[in-house]
């Protein structure tokens, strides 16, 4: 399931039960906001917290999405975090230790809102594609923490031990058409460390990161944001689509196009780089329509991207106008 969300680089968690840390979150510039009841909340607040999270969602945030993270399946506190958020204006409903699409399914039908399940136990690294793939589901997060400490990874080991878990669930929220944001960094006062695991989870294909502090915020944007190399290869691939009248005039009706740099490498990643031309679009949709099959529904609402390796592909124009 999709959702219309913007752009995910950062996800900083907020304790409910903190009104200063609220309040302050609306002049930061993280790309949603996730409101804890969960870890973040001593049970003697747990009420308190509630209450409160509702509030600040009804207050709102602007344009920025607001999730509010319910207390786990099977809690005491379960029930009544559901009741609440599914007359709420938040954005999204955030579920901890999500480890199958029948309960994933249940919560969403309760809850009312899209929902991002939180990947955190070996069942759930095991249930993914399901967990990804149940109505209401619009994207998975990864739970690094849980997800080593229940794999008895020892906590200074780096994330070695992880990388088979991580891929599966960005795998899962891809093959489910969601987002993926990766886990926490808990090393507040190590930005190097924040920005190199933050660039290494963008290399999985991670959509983004989860914060658990404000100033994790700037580095983690930046480390999601396009670098320097895929400005000038989008400039570029833009330069050469051009429009309908342009392809027309290449001699004896044939139609070409220059592909750069790379297509499998970066050709098939959604949303990377915007074809304006829409004689290009149904150009591409025949060319590549073996590879656009699996996407089939995604691909009205996206335009088909111009990466690739220096390739020229050629087509008669009547071919093409056969198709508009």
């Amino acid at each position: 399931m999709t959702v219309g969300l913007p752009r995910i680089r950062s996800a900083l968690y907020l304790p409910a039960s903190n009104p200063r840390a609220i309040a302050k979150a609306r002049t930061l510039a993280a790309d949603m906001l996730i409101l804890d009841l969960e870890d973040a909340v001593k049970p003697a607040d747990k009420v308190s917290a509630r209450e409160a999270a509702i509030a600040a969602v009804a207050e709102g945030f602007g344009d920025k999405p607001v999730a509010i993270r319910v207390n786990g399946l099977g809690s005491i506190w379960h029930e009544a975090d559901v009741a609440l958020i599914s007359h709420s204006a938040a954005t999204l409903a955030v579920l901890p230790k999500a480890e199958s699409g029948k309960a994933i399914a249940e919560f969403a039908s309760k809850v009312g809102k899209p929902v991002l399940a939180m990947v955190e136990t070996p069942k759930g690294i095991l249930a993914a594609a399901d967990i990804a793939q149940t109505g209401g589901v619009v994207g998975l997060i990864a739970g690094t923490n849980d997800i080593a400490a229940e794999l008895h990874i020892p906590v200074d080991a780096g994330r070695e031990g992880l990388m088979l878990a991580l891929q599966t669930i960005v795998l899962a929220a891809r093959a489910g058409g969601g987002i993926a944001l990766d886990g926490v960094y808990n090393r507040l006062d190590d930005t190097d460390g924040l920005w190199a695991e933050a660039r290494a989870g963008r290399a999985l294909g991670f959509d983004g990161k989860t914060l658990i502090h404000p100033a994790q915020i700037q580095p983690t944007n930046r480390a999601f944001a396009p670098d320097a190399a895929e400005i000038e290869d989008a400039q570029v691939a833009g330069g050469v689509t051009g429009d309908a009248e342009e392809f027309a005039e290449h001699e004896e009706g044939e139609i070409a196009m220059i592909i750069h740099q790379g297509f499998f490498a970066q050709g098939l990643a959604l949303g990377r780089i915007e074809v304006e031309s829409q004689l290009a679009a149904v150009f591409l949709a025949m060319v590549f329509e073996p590879f656009f099959e699996v996407i089939e529904e995604r691909f009205a609402a996206m335009r088909p991207l111009a990466v690739g390796a220096a390739i020229h592909l050629h087509l008669k124009e009547a071919q093409i106008e056969s198709h508009l």
